[in-house]
């Protein structure tokens, strides 16, 4: 986790729910509607530039130049802060990628069960993420990261990571420039929404393919594979 999740609110459902004013960033109303969102694509992140917020589409990815492999997508909390790979992402390019929920695959027997994962009152999602900043330059494969958590207590039944989602109040200094490296180990560690405000349910299997971007993707199946 994270590979796939759901971008389709509209901007101001996102701002409103963190206290944001119409007059504090600019952007366009209508819904993004992106209900499958996959690596290797530009996603909408909100990051803070110039003491100013802005909403940039950014790659989801993250490659430097000495990294032979895939870029990586997701990097985990624990270790973020300090390791070589993320740390200068951690102390200078924190964002967010404002969501619905994402989707996990559990196996079930040969096949594979995708289910969408949201909060229990359908509130925005506020995934905490770190990238290669600024975010309104082009720097080719150095795009962004979802930050990750472990699920021990209730997911892991999906899946044993999960998106670290941070709660409304926190958004704002998880972007400062403000706010030191180790305030932000915190703020990740006490301002992550726990297990227990998500829900899930099977969803089809369409959602494999990353053509399709139905709303049908997010609604819950009667047939699940068993």
């Amino acid at each position: 986790m994270c590979g796939r999740f759901a971008q389709y609110s509209s901007r101001d459902e996102y701002f409103e729910s963190f206290g944001l004013k119409a007059d504090e960033i600019q952007y366009d109303p209508e819904p993004i509607g992106r209900f499958n969102v996959a690596p290797g694509t530009k996603v909408l992140l909100l990051n803070e530039r110039d003491e100013e917020l802005h909403l940039d589409p950014v790659i989801w990815g993250y490659g430097p130049e000495w990294w032979d492999k895939q870029p990586l997508i997701n990097a985990r909390g624990e270790t973020a802060a300090t390791g070589r790979m993320f740390k200068p992402l951690w102390n200078h390019g924190r964002a967010i990628v404002p969501a619905d929920g994402w989707f996990e695959w559990k196996k079930e027997g040969n096949k594979k069960q995708p289910y969408f994962i949201h909060h229990k009152k359908n509130q925005p999602l506020f995934f905490a993420a770190i990238g290669k900043a600024p975010y309104n330059k082009d720097h080719g494969h150095e795009g962004f990261v979802i930050v990750t958590a472990a699920s021990n207590k209730g997911m892991v039944d999906i899946h044993d990571r999960r998106p670290l989602v941070l709660t409304a109040e926190a958004v704002r200094e998880w972007l400062s420039a403000d706010t030191t490296p180790e305030r932000a180990q915190e703020i990740a560690h006490d301002a992550a929404l726990p297990e227990k405000d998500f829900t899930w349910h099977p969803v089809s299997r369409k959602v494999g393919n990353i053509h399709n971007q139905s709303s049908e993707l997010v609604e819950e199946i009667d047939d699940p594979v068993t």
